[in-house]
């Protein structure tokens, strides 16, 4: 407790500190050492977010999708604000934990208007995460081909994307989606890409049919809007899945595609088989926006 109490003081210190230097006012102090304090406080650690009864139907996927390890890679820390593009299974883990610490979680949603159909996931999403004792008071903005600014510029210090890729580059507006996400972040915010990873050796289709994207294309396309490469995880890795599969990605779980009764696709498919793949094999990318 008392090394707890002296790390926090020695933070709160250097907080006033670095305030002070820039001309920061009173105000400003007591903002920067209340958030600093909060997360130094808080004894809820993401181990105890993971373990909590709310995600008993979702803990099935962890083995797939690492959150632990997978947010830690990004850099998701107290006192950050965090937005993710058009949330889910995620938002259960990453917005009680910044909630906890001091931090704030950002919900980039779909538009409203667009159609009826994502205006009900729209309000379902947020009726689902509206308890704020829970989920903090989330923010949101909205995403989608030319739906303009998705959120204030430099606003955030991280900003996440889970299996989105290729939906962006079937609607042709992948460039604008990365040149939307770097004005969102700010200078050195971190833009962390989760997403079903095809072979080099195959052929990426520029329109991400089959819902794999090579990790050279996604470098690609996130240095053409600005931001630097720093690493990539094999943390979301499954290297029994060959991403040949003939219903694409959506052969696997958790979609589990099956062919139409009586149709070629049907003649030999094993079910079973592409069961005990489990989960796409995943490229896990972390990029940098410049200071």
């Amino acid at each position: 407790m008392m090394i707890k109490f002296l790390t926090g003081l020695a933070l709160s210190t250097s907080a006033l500190s670095l305030v002070a230097c820039s001309g920061g006012s009173p105000t400003t102090e007591t903002k920067a050492v209340a958030v600093i304090e909060k997360a130094v406080a808080s004894s809820t650690t993401m181990a105890d977010i993971m373990s909590h009864p709310r995600r008993a139907e979702e803990a099935a996927r962890d083995q797939y999708r690492n959150p632990v390890e997978t947010l830690k890679f990004f850099e998701v820390s107290p006192g950050k604000t965090v937005a993710e593009i058009w949330p889910g299974w995620y938002t259960n883990v990453t917005a009680p934990y910044l909630k906890e610490n001091g931090g704030k979680y950002v919900a980039v949603l779909y538009p409203e208007g667009v159609s009826d159909r994502l205006d009900k996931r729209i309000a379902g999403f947020k009726e689902k995460y509206s308890d704020a004792a829970v989920y903090g008071d989330i923010e949101y903005g909205a995403f989608l081909k030319d739906s303009g600014p998705i959120l204030q510029a430099e606003s955030v210090d991280v900003l996440l994307s889970f299996r989105n890729v290729h939906n962006w580059m079937g609607g042709g507006y992948t460039d604008q989606a990365y040149s939307e996400f770097f004005r969102a972040l700010k200078p050195g915010g971190i833009l962390g890409i989760v997403e079903h990873r095809l072979p080099e050796s195959a052929v990426q289709d520029p329109k991400g049919s089959t819902g794999y994207v090579q990790e050279s294309y996604m470098k690609d396309i996130a240095i053409r809007a600005g931001f630097e490469f720093v690493e990539s995880s094999e943390i979301n890795a499954n290297p029994r899945d060959t991403a040949d599969h003939p219903f694409g990605v959506w052969t696997l779980q958790p979609r589990s595609r099956l062919p139409k009764e009586g149709s070629d696709e049907a003649k030999g498919f094993d079910a079973e088989l592409f069961k005990n793949i489990g989960e796409s094999d995943r490229a896990t990318l972390k990029f940098r926006k410049p200071f």
